[in-house]
């Protein structure tokens, strides 16, 4: 991933303003290169480097089958965020973080359960049986449901994973995950302080255009990992046909048993009858 990641890119993106020198946080210091015109300018190599670190430990928990949650609900971010995970078939959240989402899990399954339910009840037929005003009523239910949650219908546990463009913004979601000890990656600006998240992207949070750069990678490697996994599984079921073919000569080739020397012995007994007879005599 390294090598894909051009340093001139970021800055064509504008992945390098930071926010004003008064709004900084301290503890950004090191990814801070220099200031200009009252604005911190953000140290673009450092970014490749955390960008190249954050990408392949995306890439290992995409491979090992868990979900990564995304988590971007500012406007400029929203539309992004919701294309790059969708397309790298992870669940995503980009409306109103639902208070609970990761710590009362177990809820918001019944949530999304209800959601099914509905779904379920138009295609038997049984919603066609309610009034007028409760069809209204589920339909409204349904609407605010999807919005909220379904972007999330196909995550039946805890993710392996938080990304969140903008920590200060998303200040509960990243709480959430660290009660839980879910790894957080994060898109963290000069404002934001680094230390509440395990990957560190320094970048601008702000702009659409630094967003999609930083997601396009991050998209980009969790793909690769779940073309792995494929490839993985895939691999046996490739194999198995091969190790009938061998095994199914063998025992064809197995040497039929020993004849069973019956008459011989019924042969022997009147010889043996006759000599015992002339003995006596």
């Amino acid at each position: 991933m390294a090598n894909n990641i051009e340093v001139k890119d970021l800055l064509d993106a504008g992945v390098h303003f930071g926010h004003l020198t008064r709004r900084w946080d301290p503890n950004m210091a090191p990814y801070i290169y220099m200031e200009r015109n009252g604005i911190h300018i953000i140290n673009l190599y450092k970014t490749a480097a955390k960008i190249d670190e954050a990408s392949e430990a995306l890439k290992k928990i995409a491979a090992s089958g868990r979900k990564i949650l995304f988590v971007a609900t500012k406007k400029q971010a929203k539309e992004i965020v919701a294309e790059k995970a969708a397309k790298a078939n992870q669940p995503y959240i980009t409306e109103r973080w639902p208070g609970g989402m990761l710590t009362n899990f177990v809820t918001i399954r019944k949530a999304v359960k209800k959601m099914a339910a509905i779904d379920r009840m138009k295609k038997d037929g049984t919603f066609n049986t309610l009034s007028k005003k409760e069809r209204l009523q589920v339909d409204r239910l349904r609407a605010k449901l999807e919005k909220n949650l379904g972007s999330i219908s196909d995550m039946t546990r805890l993710p392996g994973a938080l990304f969140v463009v903008d920590i200060t913004r998303e200040h509960i979601a990243v709480k959430e995950a660290q009660k839980l000890n879910i790894p957080i990656f994060a898109m963290v600006d000069t404002n934001s302080d680094p230390r509440q998240v395990q990957y560190v992207i320094p970048a601008n949070d702000d702009a659409s255009k630094s967003i999609d750069k930083v997601m396009t990678y991050v998209s980009d490697a969790i793909i690769e990992g779940l073309s792995e996994r494929k490839a993985s599984k895939e691999a046996p079921k490739a194999d198995a046909p091969a190790k009938a073919e061998k095994k199914a000569p063998a025992k064809a080739e197995t040497p039929a048993a020993p004849a069973v020397e019956a008459p011989a012995k019924v042969e022997e007994a009147p010889a043996v009858a006759e000599a015992a007879k002339q003995e006596e005599e």
